[in-house]
């Protein structure tokens, strides 16, 4: 099965954001990497970090980690290319960190205006597993190509917060934190000080993974799950033993079949405004096939 890159793109154009367009031009060939860095720019504040809408359901202005998240994101699809933008965000992330090095899931947010609550409402001074594994993984996917990412002092507080609370996690772990987890320890796992200590507290999650990866997101819509790529989304790594190759072959056939009529894809859970609705969609139809690509699928 094969994606329909001319439709996806037609779909961007009509639908996407300026980001993401700039994004599937990077991927498709016909684009480059500045043009991504500019796009990614539109978000950023004085302060380094990023806001106004680059994690959709947090239209807030002020920089926020799930922000950061998304640029850091961008900046790692310019890959084998680097932008001195990576390491900047460290440093606005190292800016924010609490003391045990971890990121609190969202900051005080004056201006909640179609902001998703989970956001709004999170604590501020109390650190997040979830956000900072998912932002830390992405960070260790930048340092393959950005030293700068790489040695950052941030990444170590924070690659030493995860490890630590990865080995506290039990069974009552909600299936984003598990997955988000799993992910920042596929990461870490794959080069590395801490790849034998990220490998060894991966082994220890196997009991609460099921056969099929299948996790339900508990208070999410009711068929929003997080599935096998969830956990594990590139080949090579220490994260994809946990599932069997057909299971993956399976979750990536339907990862194509996903594929609307109108060219684009659409995601599992609410969204929290009609802008969210359709970025989120843009934002899907520019992984999906980047996913499928980087699993070797065209």
């Amino acid at each position: 099965m094969t994606v329909d890159l001319p439709a996806a793109a037609a779909f961007l154009a009509s639908s996407g954001r300026v980001l993401d367009r700039r994004r599937f031009e990077l991927l498709t060939g016909s684009g480059g990497a500045d043009a991504v860095v500019a796009a990614v720019d539109g978000y950023r504040n004085a302060d380094g970090g990023y806001g106004w809408g680059l994690e959709p359901d947090l239209r807030s202005g002020t920089s926020q980690p799930g922000g950061a998240l998304h640029a850091l994101e961008a900046f790692a699809d310019l890959a084998p290319a680097s932008t001195p933008r990576a390491a900047q965000v460290c440093d606005w992330l190292a800016s924010v960190s609490l003391p045990d090095g971890g990121l609190p899931f969202a900051l005080p947010v004056p201006d909640p205006a179609a902001c998703a609550p989970f956001w709004a409402q999170a604590d501020p001074t109390t650190s997040s597993l979830q956000i900072t594994a998912v932002v830390a993984a992405t960070a260790h996917r930048l340092a393959a190509v950005d030293r700068a990412v790489g040695e950052h002092p941030w990444l170590a507080g924070a690659t030493a917060y995860c490890l630590g609370a990865i080995a506290a996690l039990d069974a009552s772990v909600n299936a984003m934190e598990l997955a988000f987890a799993v992910q920042f320890l596929d990461a870490a796992g794959r080069s590395g000080a801490v790849s034998d200590e990220a490998r060894t507290l991966l082994d220890g999650l196997r009991g609460l993974m099921p056969d099929d990866g299948l996790l339900h997101v508990a208070g999410g819509a009711e068929d929003e799950f997080m599935r096998p790529l969830d956990f594990a989304p590139f080949p090579g790594g220490p994260a994809r033993e946990l599932f069997a190759p057909a299971v993956v072959d399976a979750e990536l056939d339907r990862l194509a079949a996903g594929q609307q009529p109108d060219g684009g894809w659409i995601v599992d859970f609410d969204s929290w405004s009609p802008a969210a609705a359709l970025e989120w969609r843009g934002h899907r139809t520019v992984n999906a096939p980047a996913l499928l690509r980087a699993n070797g699928r065209r």
